[in-house]
């Protein structure tokens, strides 16, 4: 089976073990970059230039889009798709991971259960948003961050406040979230293969720290999730149609919360944490679906 991985960078770790893993189980692969794509749009033969050839000879292929190029490359996949190549995970699904908003919006009316999160448009009454998710301390995230950025903690009412002033100035648009003390700066990542939990971790954030997230120094170790837990990670990536994805969730004293959904998860704290073979799975599930 021919697949490309689609990557800017074929040094991450994610890259590599997807592709070693591919090449072990006898399939061509290559690394290819999304931005150096040409998409050629013709009557009933749509096509990829790419350098010196055309890319009418994939099967499958693994988005590894990040948040930068979310336009662009999901471009590429789409185009890909109409190809024939099968994909990991849909165009349309990564669009709707990356929009936070509707992603909630889907999430809640699936019955999954999340801290309470508030959006406004550029509201001045900021003591009225606060007052919907129960008062300060508060989570305020801007719509577009990833990875941590663009995430503040505000423990006060007057700080809450003045954050908000201060993105509705520069017309940012934020959600404003519960903050959940209990986690204690702690969250659970579930990663999702083929509609089935493939391996999970407790993430924790260094002393001082409400994100967890491991490039920001946080550590991670294995865990194993409650039915409940296991649940959520699986409707979550029902909902958002995302047969491989990784699932963020808190454990809070009314069960776990969902905090998002990454339709690109890296598998390098994952693996390291579990063990377990995750690159593997990936390459399993194309097998079973290009069959």
């Amino acid at each position: 089976m021919n697949i490309v991985i689609l990557s800017r960078n074929p040094h991450l770790y994610s890259t590599k073990r997807l592709v070693e893993e591919a090449k072990e189980r006898g399939h061509s692969v290559e690394v290819i970059d999304p931005l150096k794509c040409d998409i050629i749009i013709e009557k009933e033969k749509p096509t990829i230039y790419y350098r010196d050839r055309y890319l009418d000879y994939v099967d499958a292929i693994i988005p590894r889009i990040g948040a930068s190029i979310t336009f662009y490359g999901c471009a590429v996949v789409r185009q890909f798709e109409m190809m024939g190549a099968f994909s990991i995970v849909s165009s349309g699904s990564i669009l709707r991971s990356r929009d936070k908003l509707k992603s909630l919006q889907l999430l809640s009316k699936a019955g999954v259960g999340m801290p309470k999160t508030v959006f406004t448009n550029y509201s001045r009454d900021a003591k009225e948003v606060l007052a919907h998710v129960g008062g300060a301390p508060v989570i305020i995230k801007l719509l577009e961050g990833t990875q941590g950025l663009g995430v503040v903690l505000a423990e006060t009412k007057n700080a809450a406040e003045s954050v908000l002033e201060a993105f509705n100035g520069l017309e940012a648009r934020v959600i404003v979230q519960e903050f959940i003390s209990e986690a204690k700066g702690a969250d659970l990542r579930a990663l999702v293969v083929d509609g089935q939990v493939v391996g999970a971790m407790k993430r924790q954030g260094k002393e001082g720290e409400f994100r967890s997230n491991l490039h920001r120094g946080g550590s991670a170790d294995i865990i194993k999730l409650s039915d409940d837990e296991i649940r959520l990670a699986m409707e979550s990536a029902r909902a958002l149609k995302l047969p491989v994805c990784g699932v963020d969730m808190l454990q809070s004293s009314r069960g776990p919360l969902l905090l998002e959904v990454n339709s690109t998860p890296g598998l390098e704290g994952i693996e390291g944490a579990t063990g377990k073979n995750i690159a593997k799975s990936i390459i399993s599930f194309i097998e079973r679906n290009k069959k």
